[in-house]
């Protein structure tokens, strides 16, 4: 009978397990994506890339912003409720973004922004796995018992996800 060893717990841990999991997961998810959108040389292929990664990101700050920070802020002290409130001002600047992409008609321009726009995610994701999830780690339990919801909110949303931000 064959042994399947892993190296360490999170080969063996499904990103549903936890949310700090499932949002390193869509963090990965991302920076796929905009890896994919700088090696196509098609148009067509880039803004349909693009038009992903809005949606990605819809989804992922929508989860983030009712469920996740919620219950770090609830929890935290007040250096995780600053690391809240900056997480917060990062999707105000990010969504602003997407929306202005999302008005452009002009490539040049486009691409330009988006370059801005994956600058400030990367930015986002680095501070955020960084600092935010050692803390809501902390405050929340690695398990995150006290978000149940999240993944079912994730699971449910599936790719039915919007392209405009709210």
């Amino acid at each position: 009978m064959a042994q399947h060893i892993h190296a360490n717990d999170d080969e063996t841990r499904h990103p549903h397990d936890d949310a700090i999991a499932m949002l390193t997961a869509d963090h990965r998810q991302a920076r796929a994506l905009f890896q994919q959108y700088a090696d196509t040389p098609d148009p067509y292929l880039k803004q349909i890339i693009a038009e992903h990664v809005f949606a990605e990101l819809t989804l992922h700050m929508l989860l983030e912003e009712t469920v996740f920070y919620p219950a770090v802020a609830e929890q935290a002290d007040a250096e995780g409720k600053q690391l809240v409130d900056v997480a917060l001002q990062d999707h105000q600047e990010i969504k602003a973004l997407v929306e202005t992409l999302q008005e452009i008609d002009d490539d040049a321009a486009f691409e330009t922004r988006f370059q801005e726009l994956r600058v400030q995610v990367e930015q986002h994701i680095e501070e955020e796995e960084a600092r935010m999830f050692p803390e809501a780690a902390q405050v929340l339990g690695y398990g995150q018992k006290q978000v149940p919801d999240f993944m079912s909110i994730r699971e449910w949303s599936g790719s039915a996800i919007p392209c405009r931000l709210p």
